[in-house]
């Protein structure tokens, strides 16, 4: 089950640096009781935002803990908008420990869990959900690409965009409300409302979809591009996938069939995430291990960004299996034997390295068009569900304005932009909350 709501009353505090033995530990208290932390531990609270050298004592015994840099961060302008304090360690595990347990005594004060720091900022105003999402991203960024994608996110530029479309939403509504509220009036012509509002929403909406059409580029970015090694057996998928991952991630042997199930390797291209993917061999079987094994090479094959049609060089090309997914076609075994005439793709050899760089930049140059260099506003199908539905809703605002009934075109613009707010975690985030923030490192 998730983890409850933190009770916002107490104390956390977590290492917000990585575990392991390091030169450095840095500790994070907040709080209302994080100056009570330094005043136990440290001695006092020093000037506000400057590192002071203290020695650290236990509250109960005064024995000393370490001698460590402290800063003291009074709210609520901090990364979770309540009192802080930092603890600079010497990196030892020994002096970790004892210092966290020293921090466990002081009354009000809890070890953090998974996310709660910024979960706090989240619920005190200090970022929106995109932004904290952003956090989560820059954590898992493996790439250059990623990395980049993912501060967009915690800069606010998803966060910022949203806020601005829902803005207009609120004022959409408000006429729409005010129409209703004062139909008797007669102060307004309904035919000019209709039209004004009609016009807006589909400003609205349009500028919507235009960040929706965008080949889910922010979402293929996060997982990485997936590119699929498919063939006949011993056509020498795992050969490449070796090859171009440089270790043995693959078993490779002469004997038909050895691969059974996906093996993936997770590769950086250029900055971008590539998945390669090697597969059970394409054919006929009546092993009933290997025919699950070509069902599951099917499927990759279906959700792939890109197969690469591995055929033996004097071997013939099966383009009919591919119909449907970009397909590039691999020669191999190039040291082996010439090319077959008229069949074109591109040579390669894993065994002399002939052609591998050729490969190489045509998957990076693929990948590159598919997933851009982390330009995507909508990173998460939670952005995008949500997004649909609130252009859904303008859509029916857009086309049905004009003699539609005017209490459902209000509820048309109150249910977009509440699906608006759901991008930012304005309304029904509690879920979200949950599953995105026990995902956090602790103390982060």
């Amino acid at each position: 089950m998730p983890p409850p709501l933190p009770d916002r009353d107490d104390t956390i505090f977590a290492p917000a640096s990585g575990f392991g033995r390091a030169a450095v530990t840095v500790v994070r208290i907040s709080g209302p009781a994080a100056g009570l932390a330094l005043d136990r531990l440290a001695g006092g609270r020093p000037e506000p935002r400057r590192l002071s050298l203290r020695r650290l004592r236990d509250p109960d015994s005064r024995d000393i803990l370490d001698q460590a840099l402290v800063a003291w961060l009074p709210g609520p302008a901090t990364a979770t908008g309540e009192d802080m304090a930092e603890l600079h360690l010497h990196g030892g595990l020994a002096v970790r420990s004892a210092v966290l347990r020293a921090l466990g005594r002081v009354p009000g004060c809890r070890p953090a869990e998974a996310g709660a720091f910024s979960r706090r900022a989240f619920l005190n105003g200090r970022i929106d959900l995109t932004e904290a999402e952003g956090i989560a991203d820059l954590i898992d960024a493996e790439t250059e690409a990623q990395r980049v994608q993912a501060l967009r996110q915690l800069d606010g530029a998803l966060g910022r965009q949203v806020a601005a479309w829902r803005e207009t939403g609120i004022d959409l509504l408000a006429g729409a409300e005010a129409a209703l509220d004062f139909a008797d009036e007669g102060d307004v012509d309904d035919a000019d409302l209709d039209a004004a509002l009609s016009g807006r929403a589909t400003a609205l909406r349009d500028a919507i979809r235009a960040a929706l059409a965008d080949g889910r580029r922010g979402e293929r970015l996060r997982e990485g591009f997936c590119v699929v090694l498919a063939g006949a057996p011993n056509a020498g998928k795992s050969t490449l996938l070796n090859a171009l991952s440089g270790r043995d991630a693959a078993i490779v042997s002469d004997i038909p069939g050895t691969t059974r199930d996906a093996i993936e390797v997770r590769c950086d291209l250029g900055g971008l995430p590539v998945v390669l993917v090697d597969t059970a061999g394409l054919r006929d079987t009546a092993d009933a291990i290997e025919a699950e094994g070509v069902k599951r090479t099917q499927s990759r094959i279906r959700s792939a960004d890109l197969v690469l049609h591995l055929v033996p060089a004097d071997g013939k090309a099966d383009a009919g299996r591919f119909a449907d997914v970009p397909v590039l076609l691999v020669r191999t075994k190039a040291d082996l034997a010439p090319e077959v005439p008229g069949e074109g793709g591109l040579a390669i050899s894993a065994v002399t390295g002939a052609g591998l760089d050729a490969l190489l930049d045509a998957i990076q140059a693929a990948a590159q068009t598919a997933l851009g260099q982390g330009d995507a506003l909508v990173t998460r199908e939670r952005h995008r569900e949500a997004l649909s539905r609130a252009a859904a809703h303008l859509d029916r605002v857009a086309t049905a304005a004009a003699g539609f009934p005017p209490e459902l075109v209000a509820e048309d613009l109150r249910l977009a932009v509440r699906a608006l707010g759901e991008v930012g975690g304005h309304v029904g985030v509690e879920e979200m909350l949950d599953r995105l923030f026990a995902g956090f490192c602790i103390g982060k």
